[in-house]
């Protein structure tokens, strides 16, 4: 049994939250065991100057991590002047993520910004707040279409993020902050729901890993994003009929 005593296969406990934050045209409060993301689709009626006139609209994302998220305090990157690598890399994949997903075309002259914040971190901070974006994002473009601002939501379908690694439990799915810390190689997968891929990462800490244990990751992925989609389908469902 794993540190957390979860079989090889099995994710930490997820929960989504709708509407957690109010202003929001789109929210959801994302749990992964003990990770937890809020993320907040705005809505702004114009795109970035590169787009404009070209009739389509434009998805983007910020993320961070508050400052007792983690063990110790970590100062506010806002103090500090500047992002870090890693916020910037994290915040780009989230984006990438969810205009793989989106009809820009469909979307029209419109920007949705999902702000993706860390209020507590147990590993997989990036996956959750992917898994988490993709709802508050499918709510906002809700909101537009019952606005009647668009006809239909412009989405191709769902994206979701979920890490693996090796460790001495051998491959394992969805991995904590004490599993992450100590496996010997981790890996993110971003998934969509019919099968393609987004983007995978993949790092060995120690040893080189073979390509038979990646496929034995990317198997645990497609079990792990695959009751994510679940989770995801049934909040949105959830979250429409109120």
């Amino acid at each position: 049994m794993r540190p957390s005593g979860r079989a090889i296969d099995a994710l930490r406990p997820v929960f989504i939250q709708t509407g957690f934050a109010r202003h929001a045209e789109g929210s959801a409060l994302i749990r992964m065991g003990g990770t937890e993301v809020l993320c907040a689709a705005s809505v702004e009626m114009r795109v970035p100057s590169f787009l404009r006139g070209r009739g389509q609209g434009w998805v983007t994302a910020e993320y961070g991590m508050l400052p007792r998220a983690t063990h110790s305090r970590g100062p506010r990157e806002a103090a500090k002047g500047r992002q870090s690598g890693r916020t910037q890399e994290i915040q780009r994949l989230i984006a990438r993520s969810l205009r793989a997903v989106t009809d820009l075309k469909a979307l029209g002259e419109i920007s949705i910004t999902v702000d993706c914040d860390v209020l507590n971190a147990d590993g997989g901070t990036r996956c959750a707040a992917i898994t988490g974006a993709w709802v508050a994002l499918r709510l906002a473009l809700e909101t537009l279409v019952r606005a009647g601002t668009l006809d239909t939501v412009p989405l191709r379908g769902q994206v979701a993020a979920v890490s693996c690694g090796l460790t001495e439990d051998g491959a394992v799915l969805d991995l904590d902050y004490r599993e992450d810390s100590n496996a010997r190689a981790d890996s993110n997968f971003v998934l969509t729901a019919d099968g393609g891929i987004v983007e995978i990462q993949g790092t060995a800490e120690q040893d080189p890993f073979t390509e038979a244990e990646f496929n034995t990751l990317m198997r645990l992925a497609r079990t792990g994003t695959a009751e994510l989609f679940r989770i995801q389908t049934a909040t949105v469902e959830e979250a429409l009929k109120a």
